[in-house]
């Protein structure tokens, strides 16, 4: 016959073991990586004076440096959040291979599933970059390239299948905006 108090006792035992990982802070959702958050900002910064004030020389090693930490980031599994994804697949974005921008393209569809909307749109630029780097032209009408007059540039070569309706759903303009905005790029 067992004791009269083993009840409590079992009880207790069993409640401590389902929230011991919850008072350790286990089952709390993980925060951003602020290292992540860090390399983002900075190169969002490294952006701000535009197109034709970026001064190349300088940015470029910086971006050299964010694109290898955040692949070590990557590769270490320290992508938890959907900002995480987002904040390393813009600056896979920034690189000039195409293995980089098909990442990023897939980082950023993950950050979407996370809940980051905003990633809708670096889910198709990611894209678009990844397939004109290998000679295909891009889908959504994000990237744009120097035109045959000095300091202008032109929307580049756009898949027509693509519909205005998924352009809309992946947070990229119309096809015919896309193209009307094409002169923002042009130097001043």
């Amino acid at each position: 016959m067992k004791p009269s108090g083993w009840r409590p006792i079992v009880t207790l035992v069993a409640i401590a073991t389902v929230l011991a990982p919850a008072v350790r802070g286990q089952n709390s959702p993980p925060g951003d990586n602020v290292e992540l958050a860090r390399m983002f900002s900075e190169d969002q910064d490294d952006r701000k004076p535009g197109l034709h004030g970026i001064d190349w020389a300088k940015v470029k090693p910086r971006d050299d440096a964010r694109l290898a930490r955040t692949r070590e980031l990557y590769a270490s599994g320290a992508l938890r959040t959907g900002a995480d994804w987002f904040h390393a697949a813009m600056i896979l974005q920034h690189s000039s291979e195409a293995d980089d921008y098909l990442l990023a393209h897939e980082m950023s569809v993950a950050a979407v599933v996370q809940g980051k909307k905003d990633a809708r749109w670096l889910a198709a630029a990611s894209e678009d970059r990844f397939l004109m780097k290998i000679g295909r032209k891009q889908r959504f009408g994000t990237q744009y390239e120097p035109s045959d007059k000095p300091g202008k540039y032109r929307l580049a070569p756009t898949d027509p299948q693509v519909t205005d309706e998924l352009r809309e759903l992946l947070g990229t303009p119309s096809l015919a905006e896309a193209k009307a905005t094409a002169s923002q790029f042009d130097k001043k």
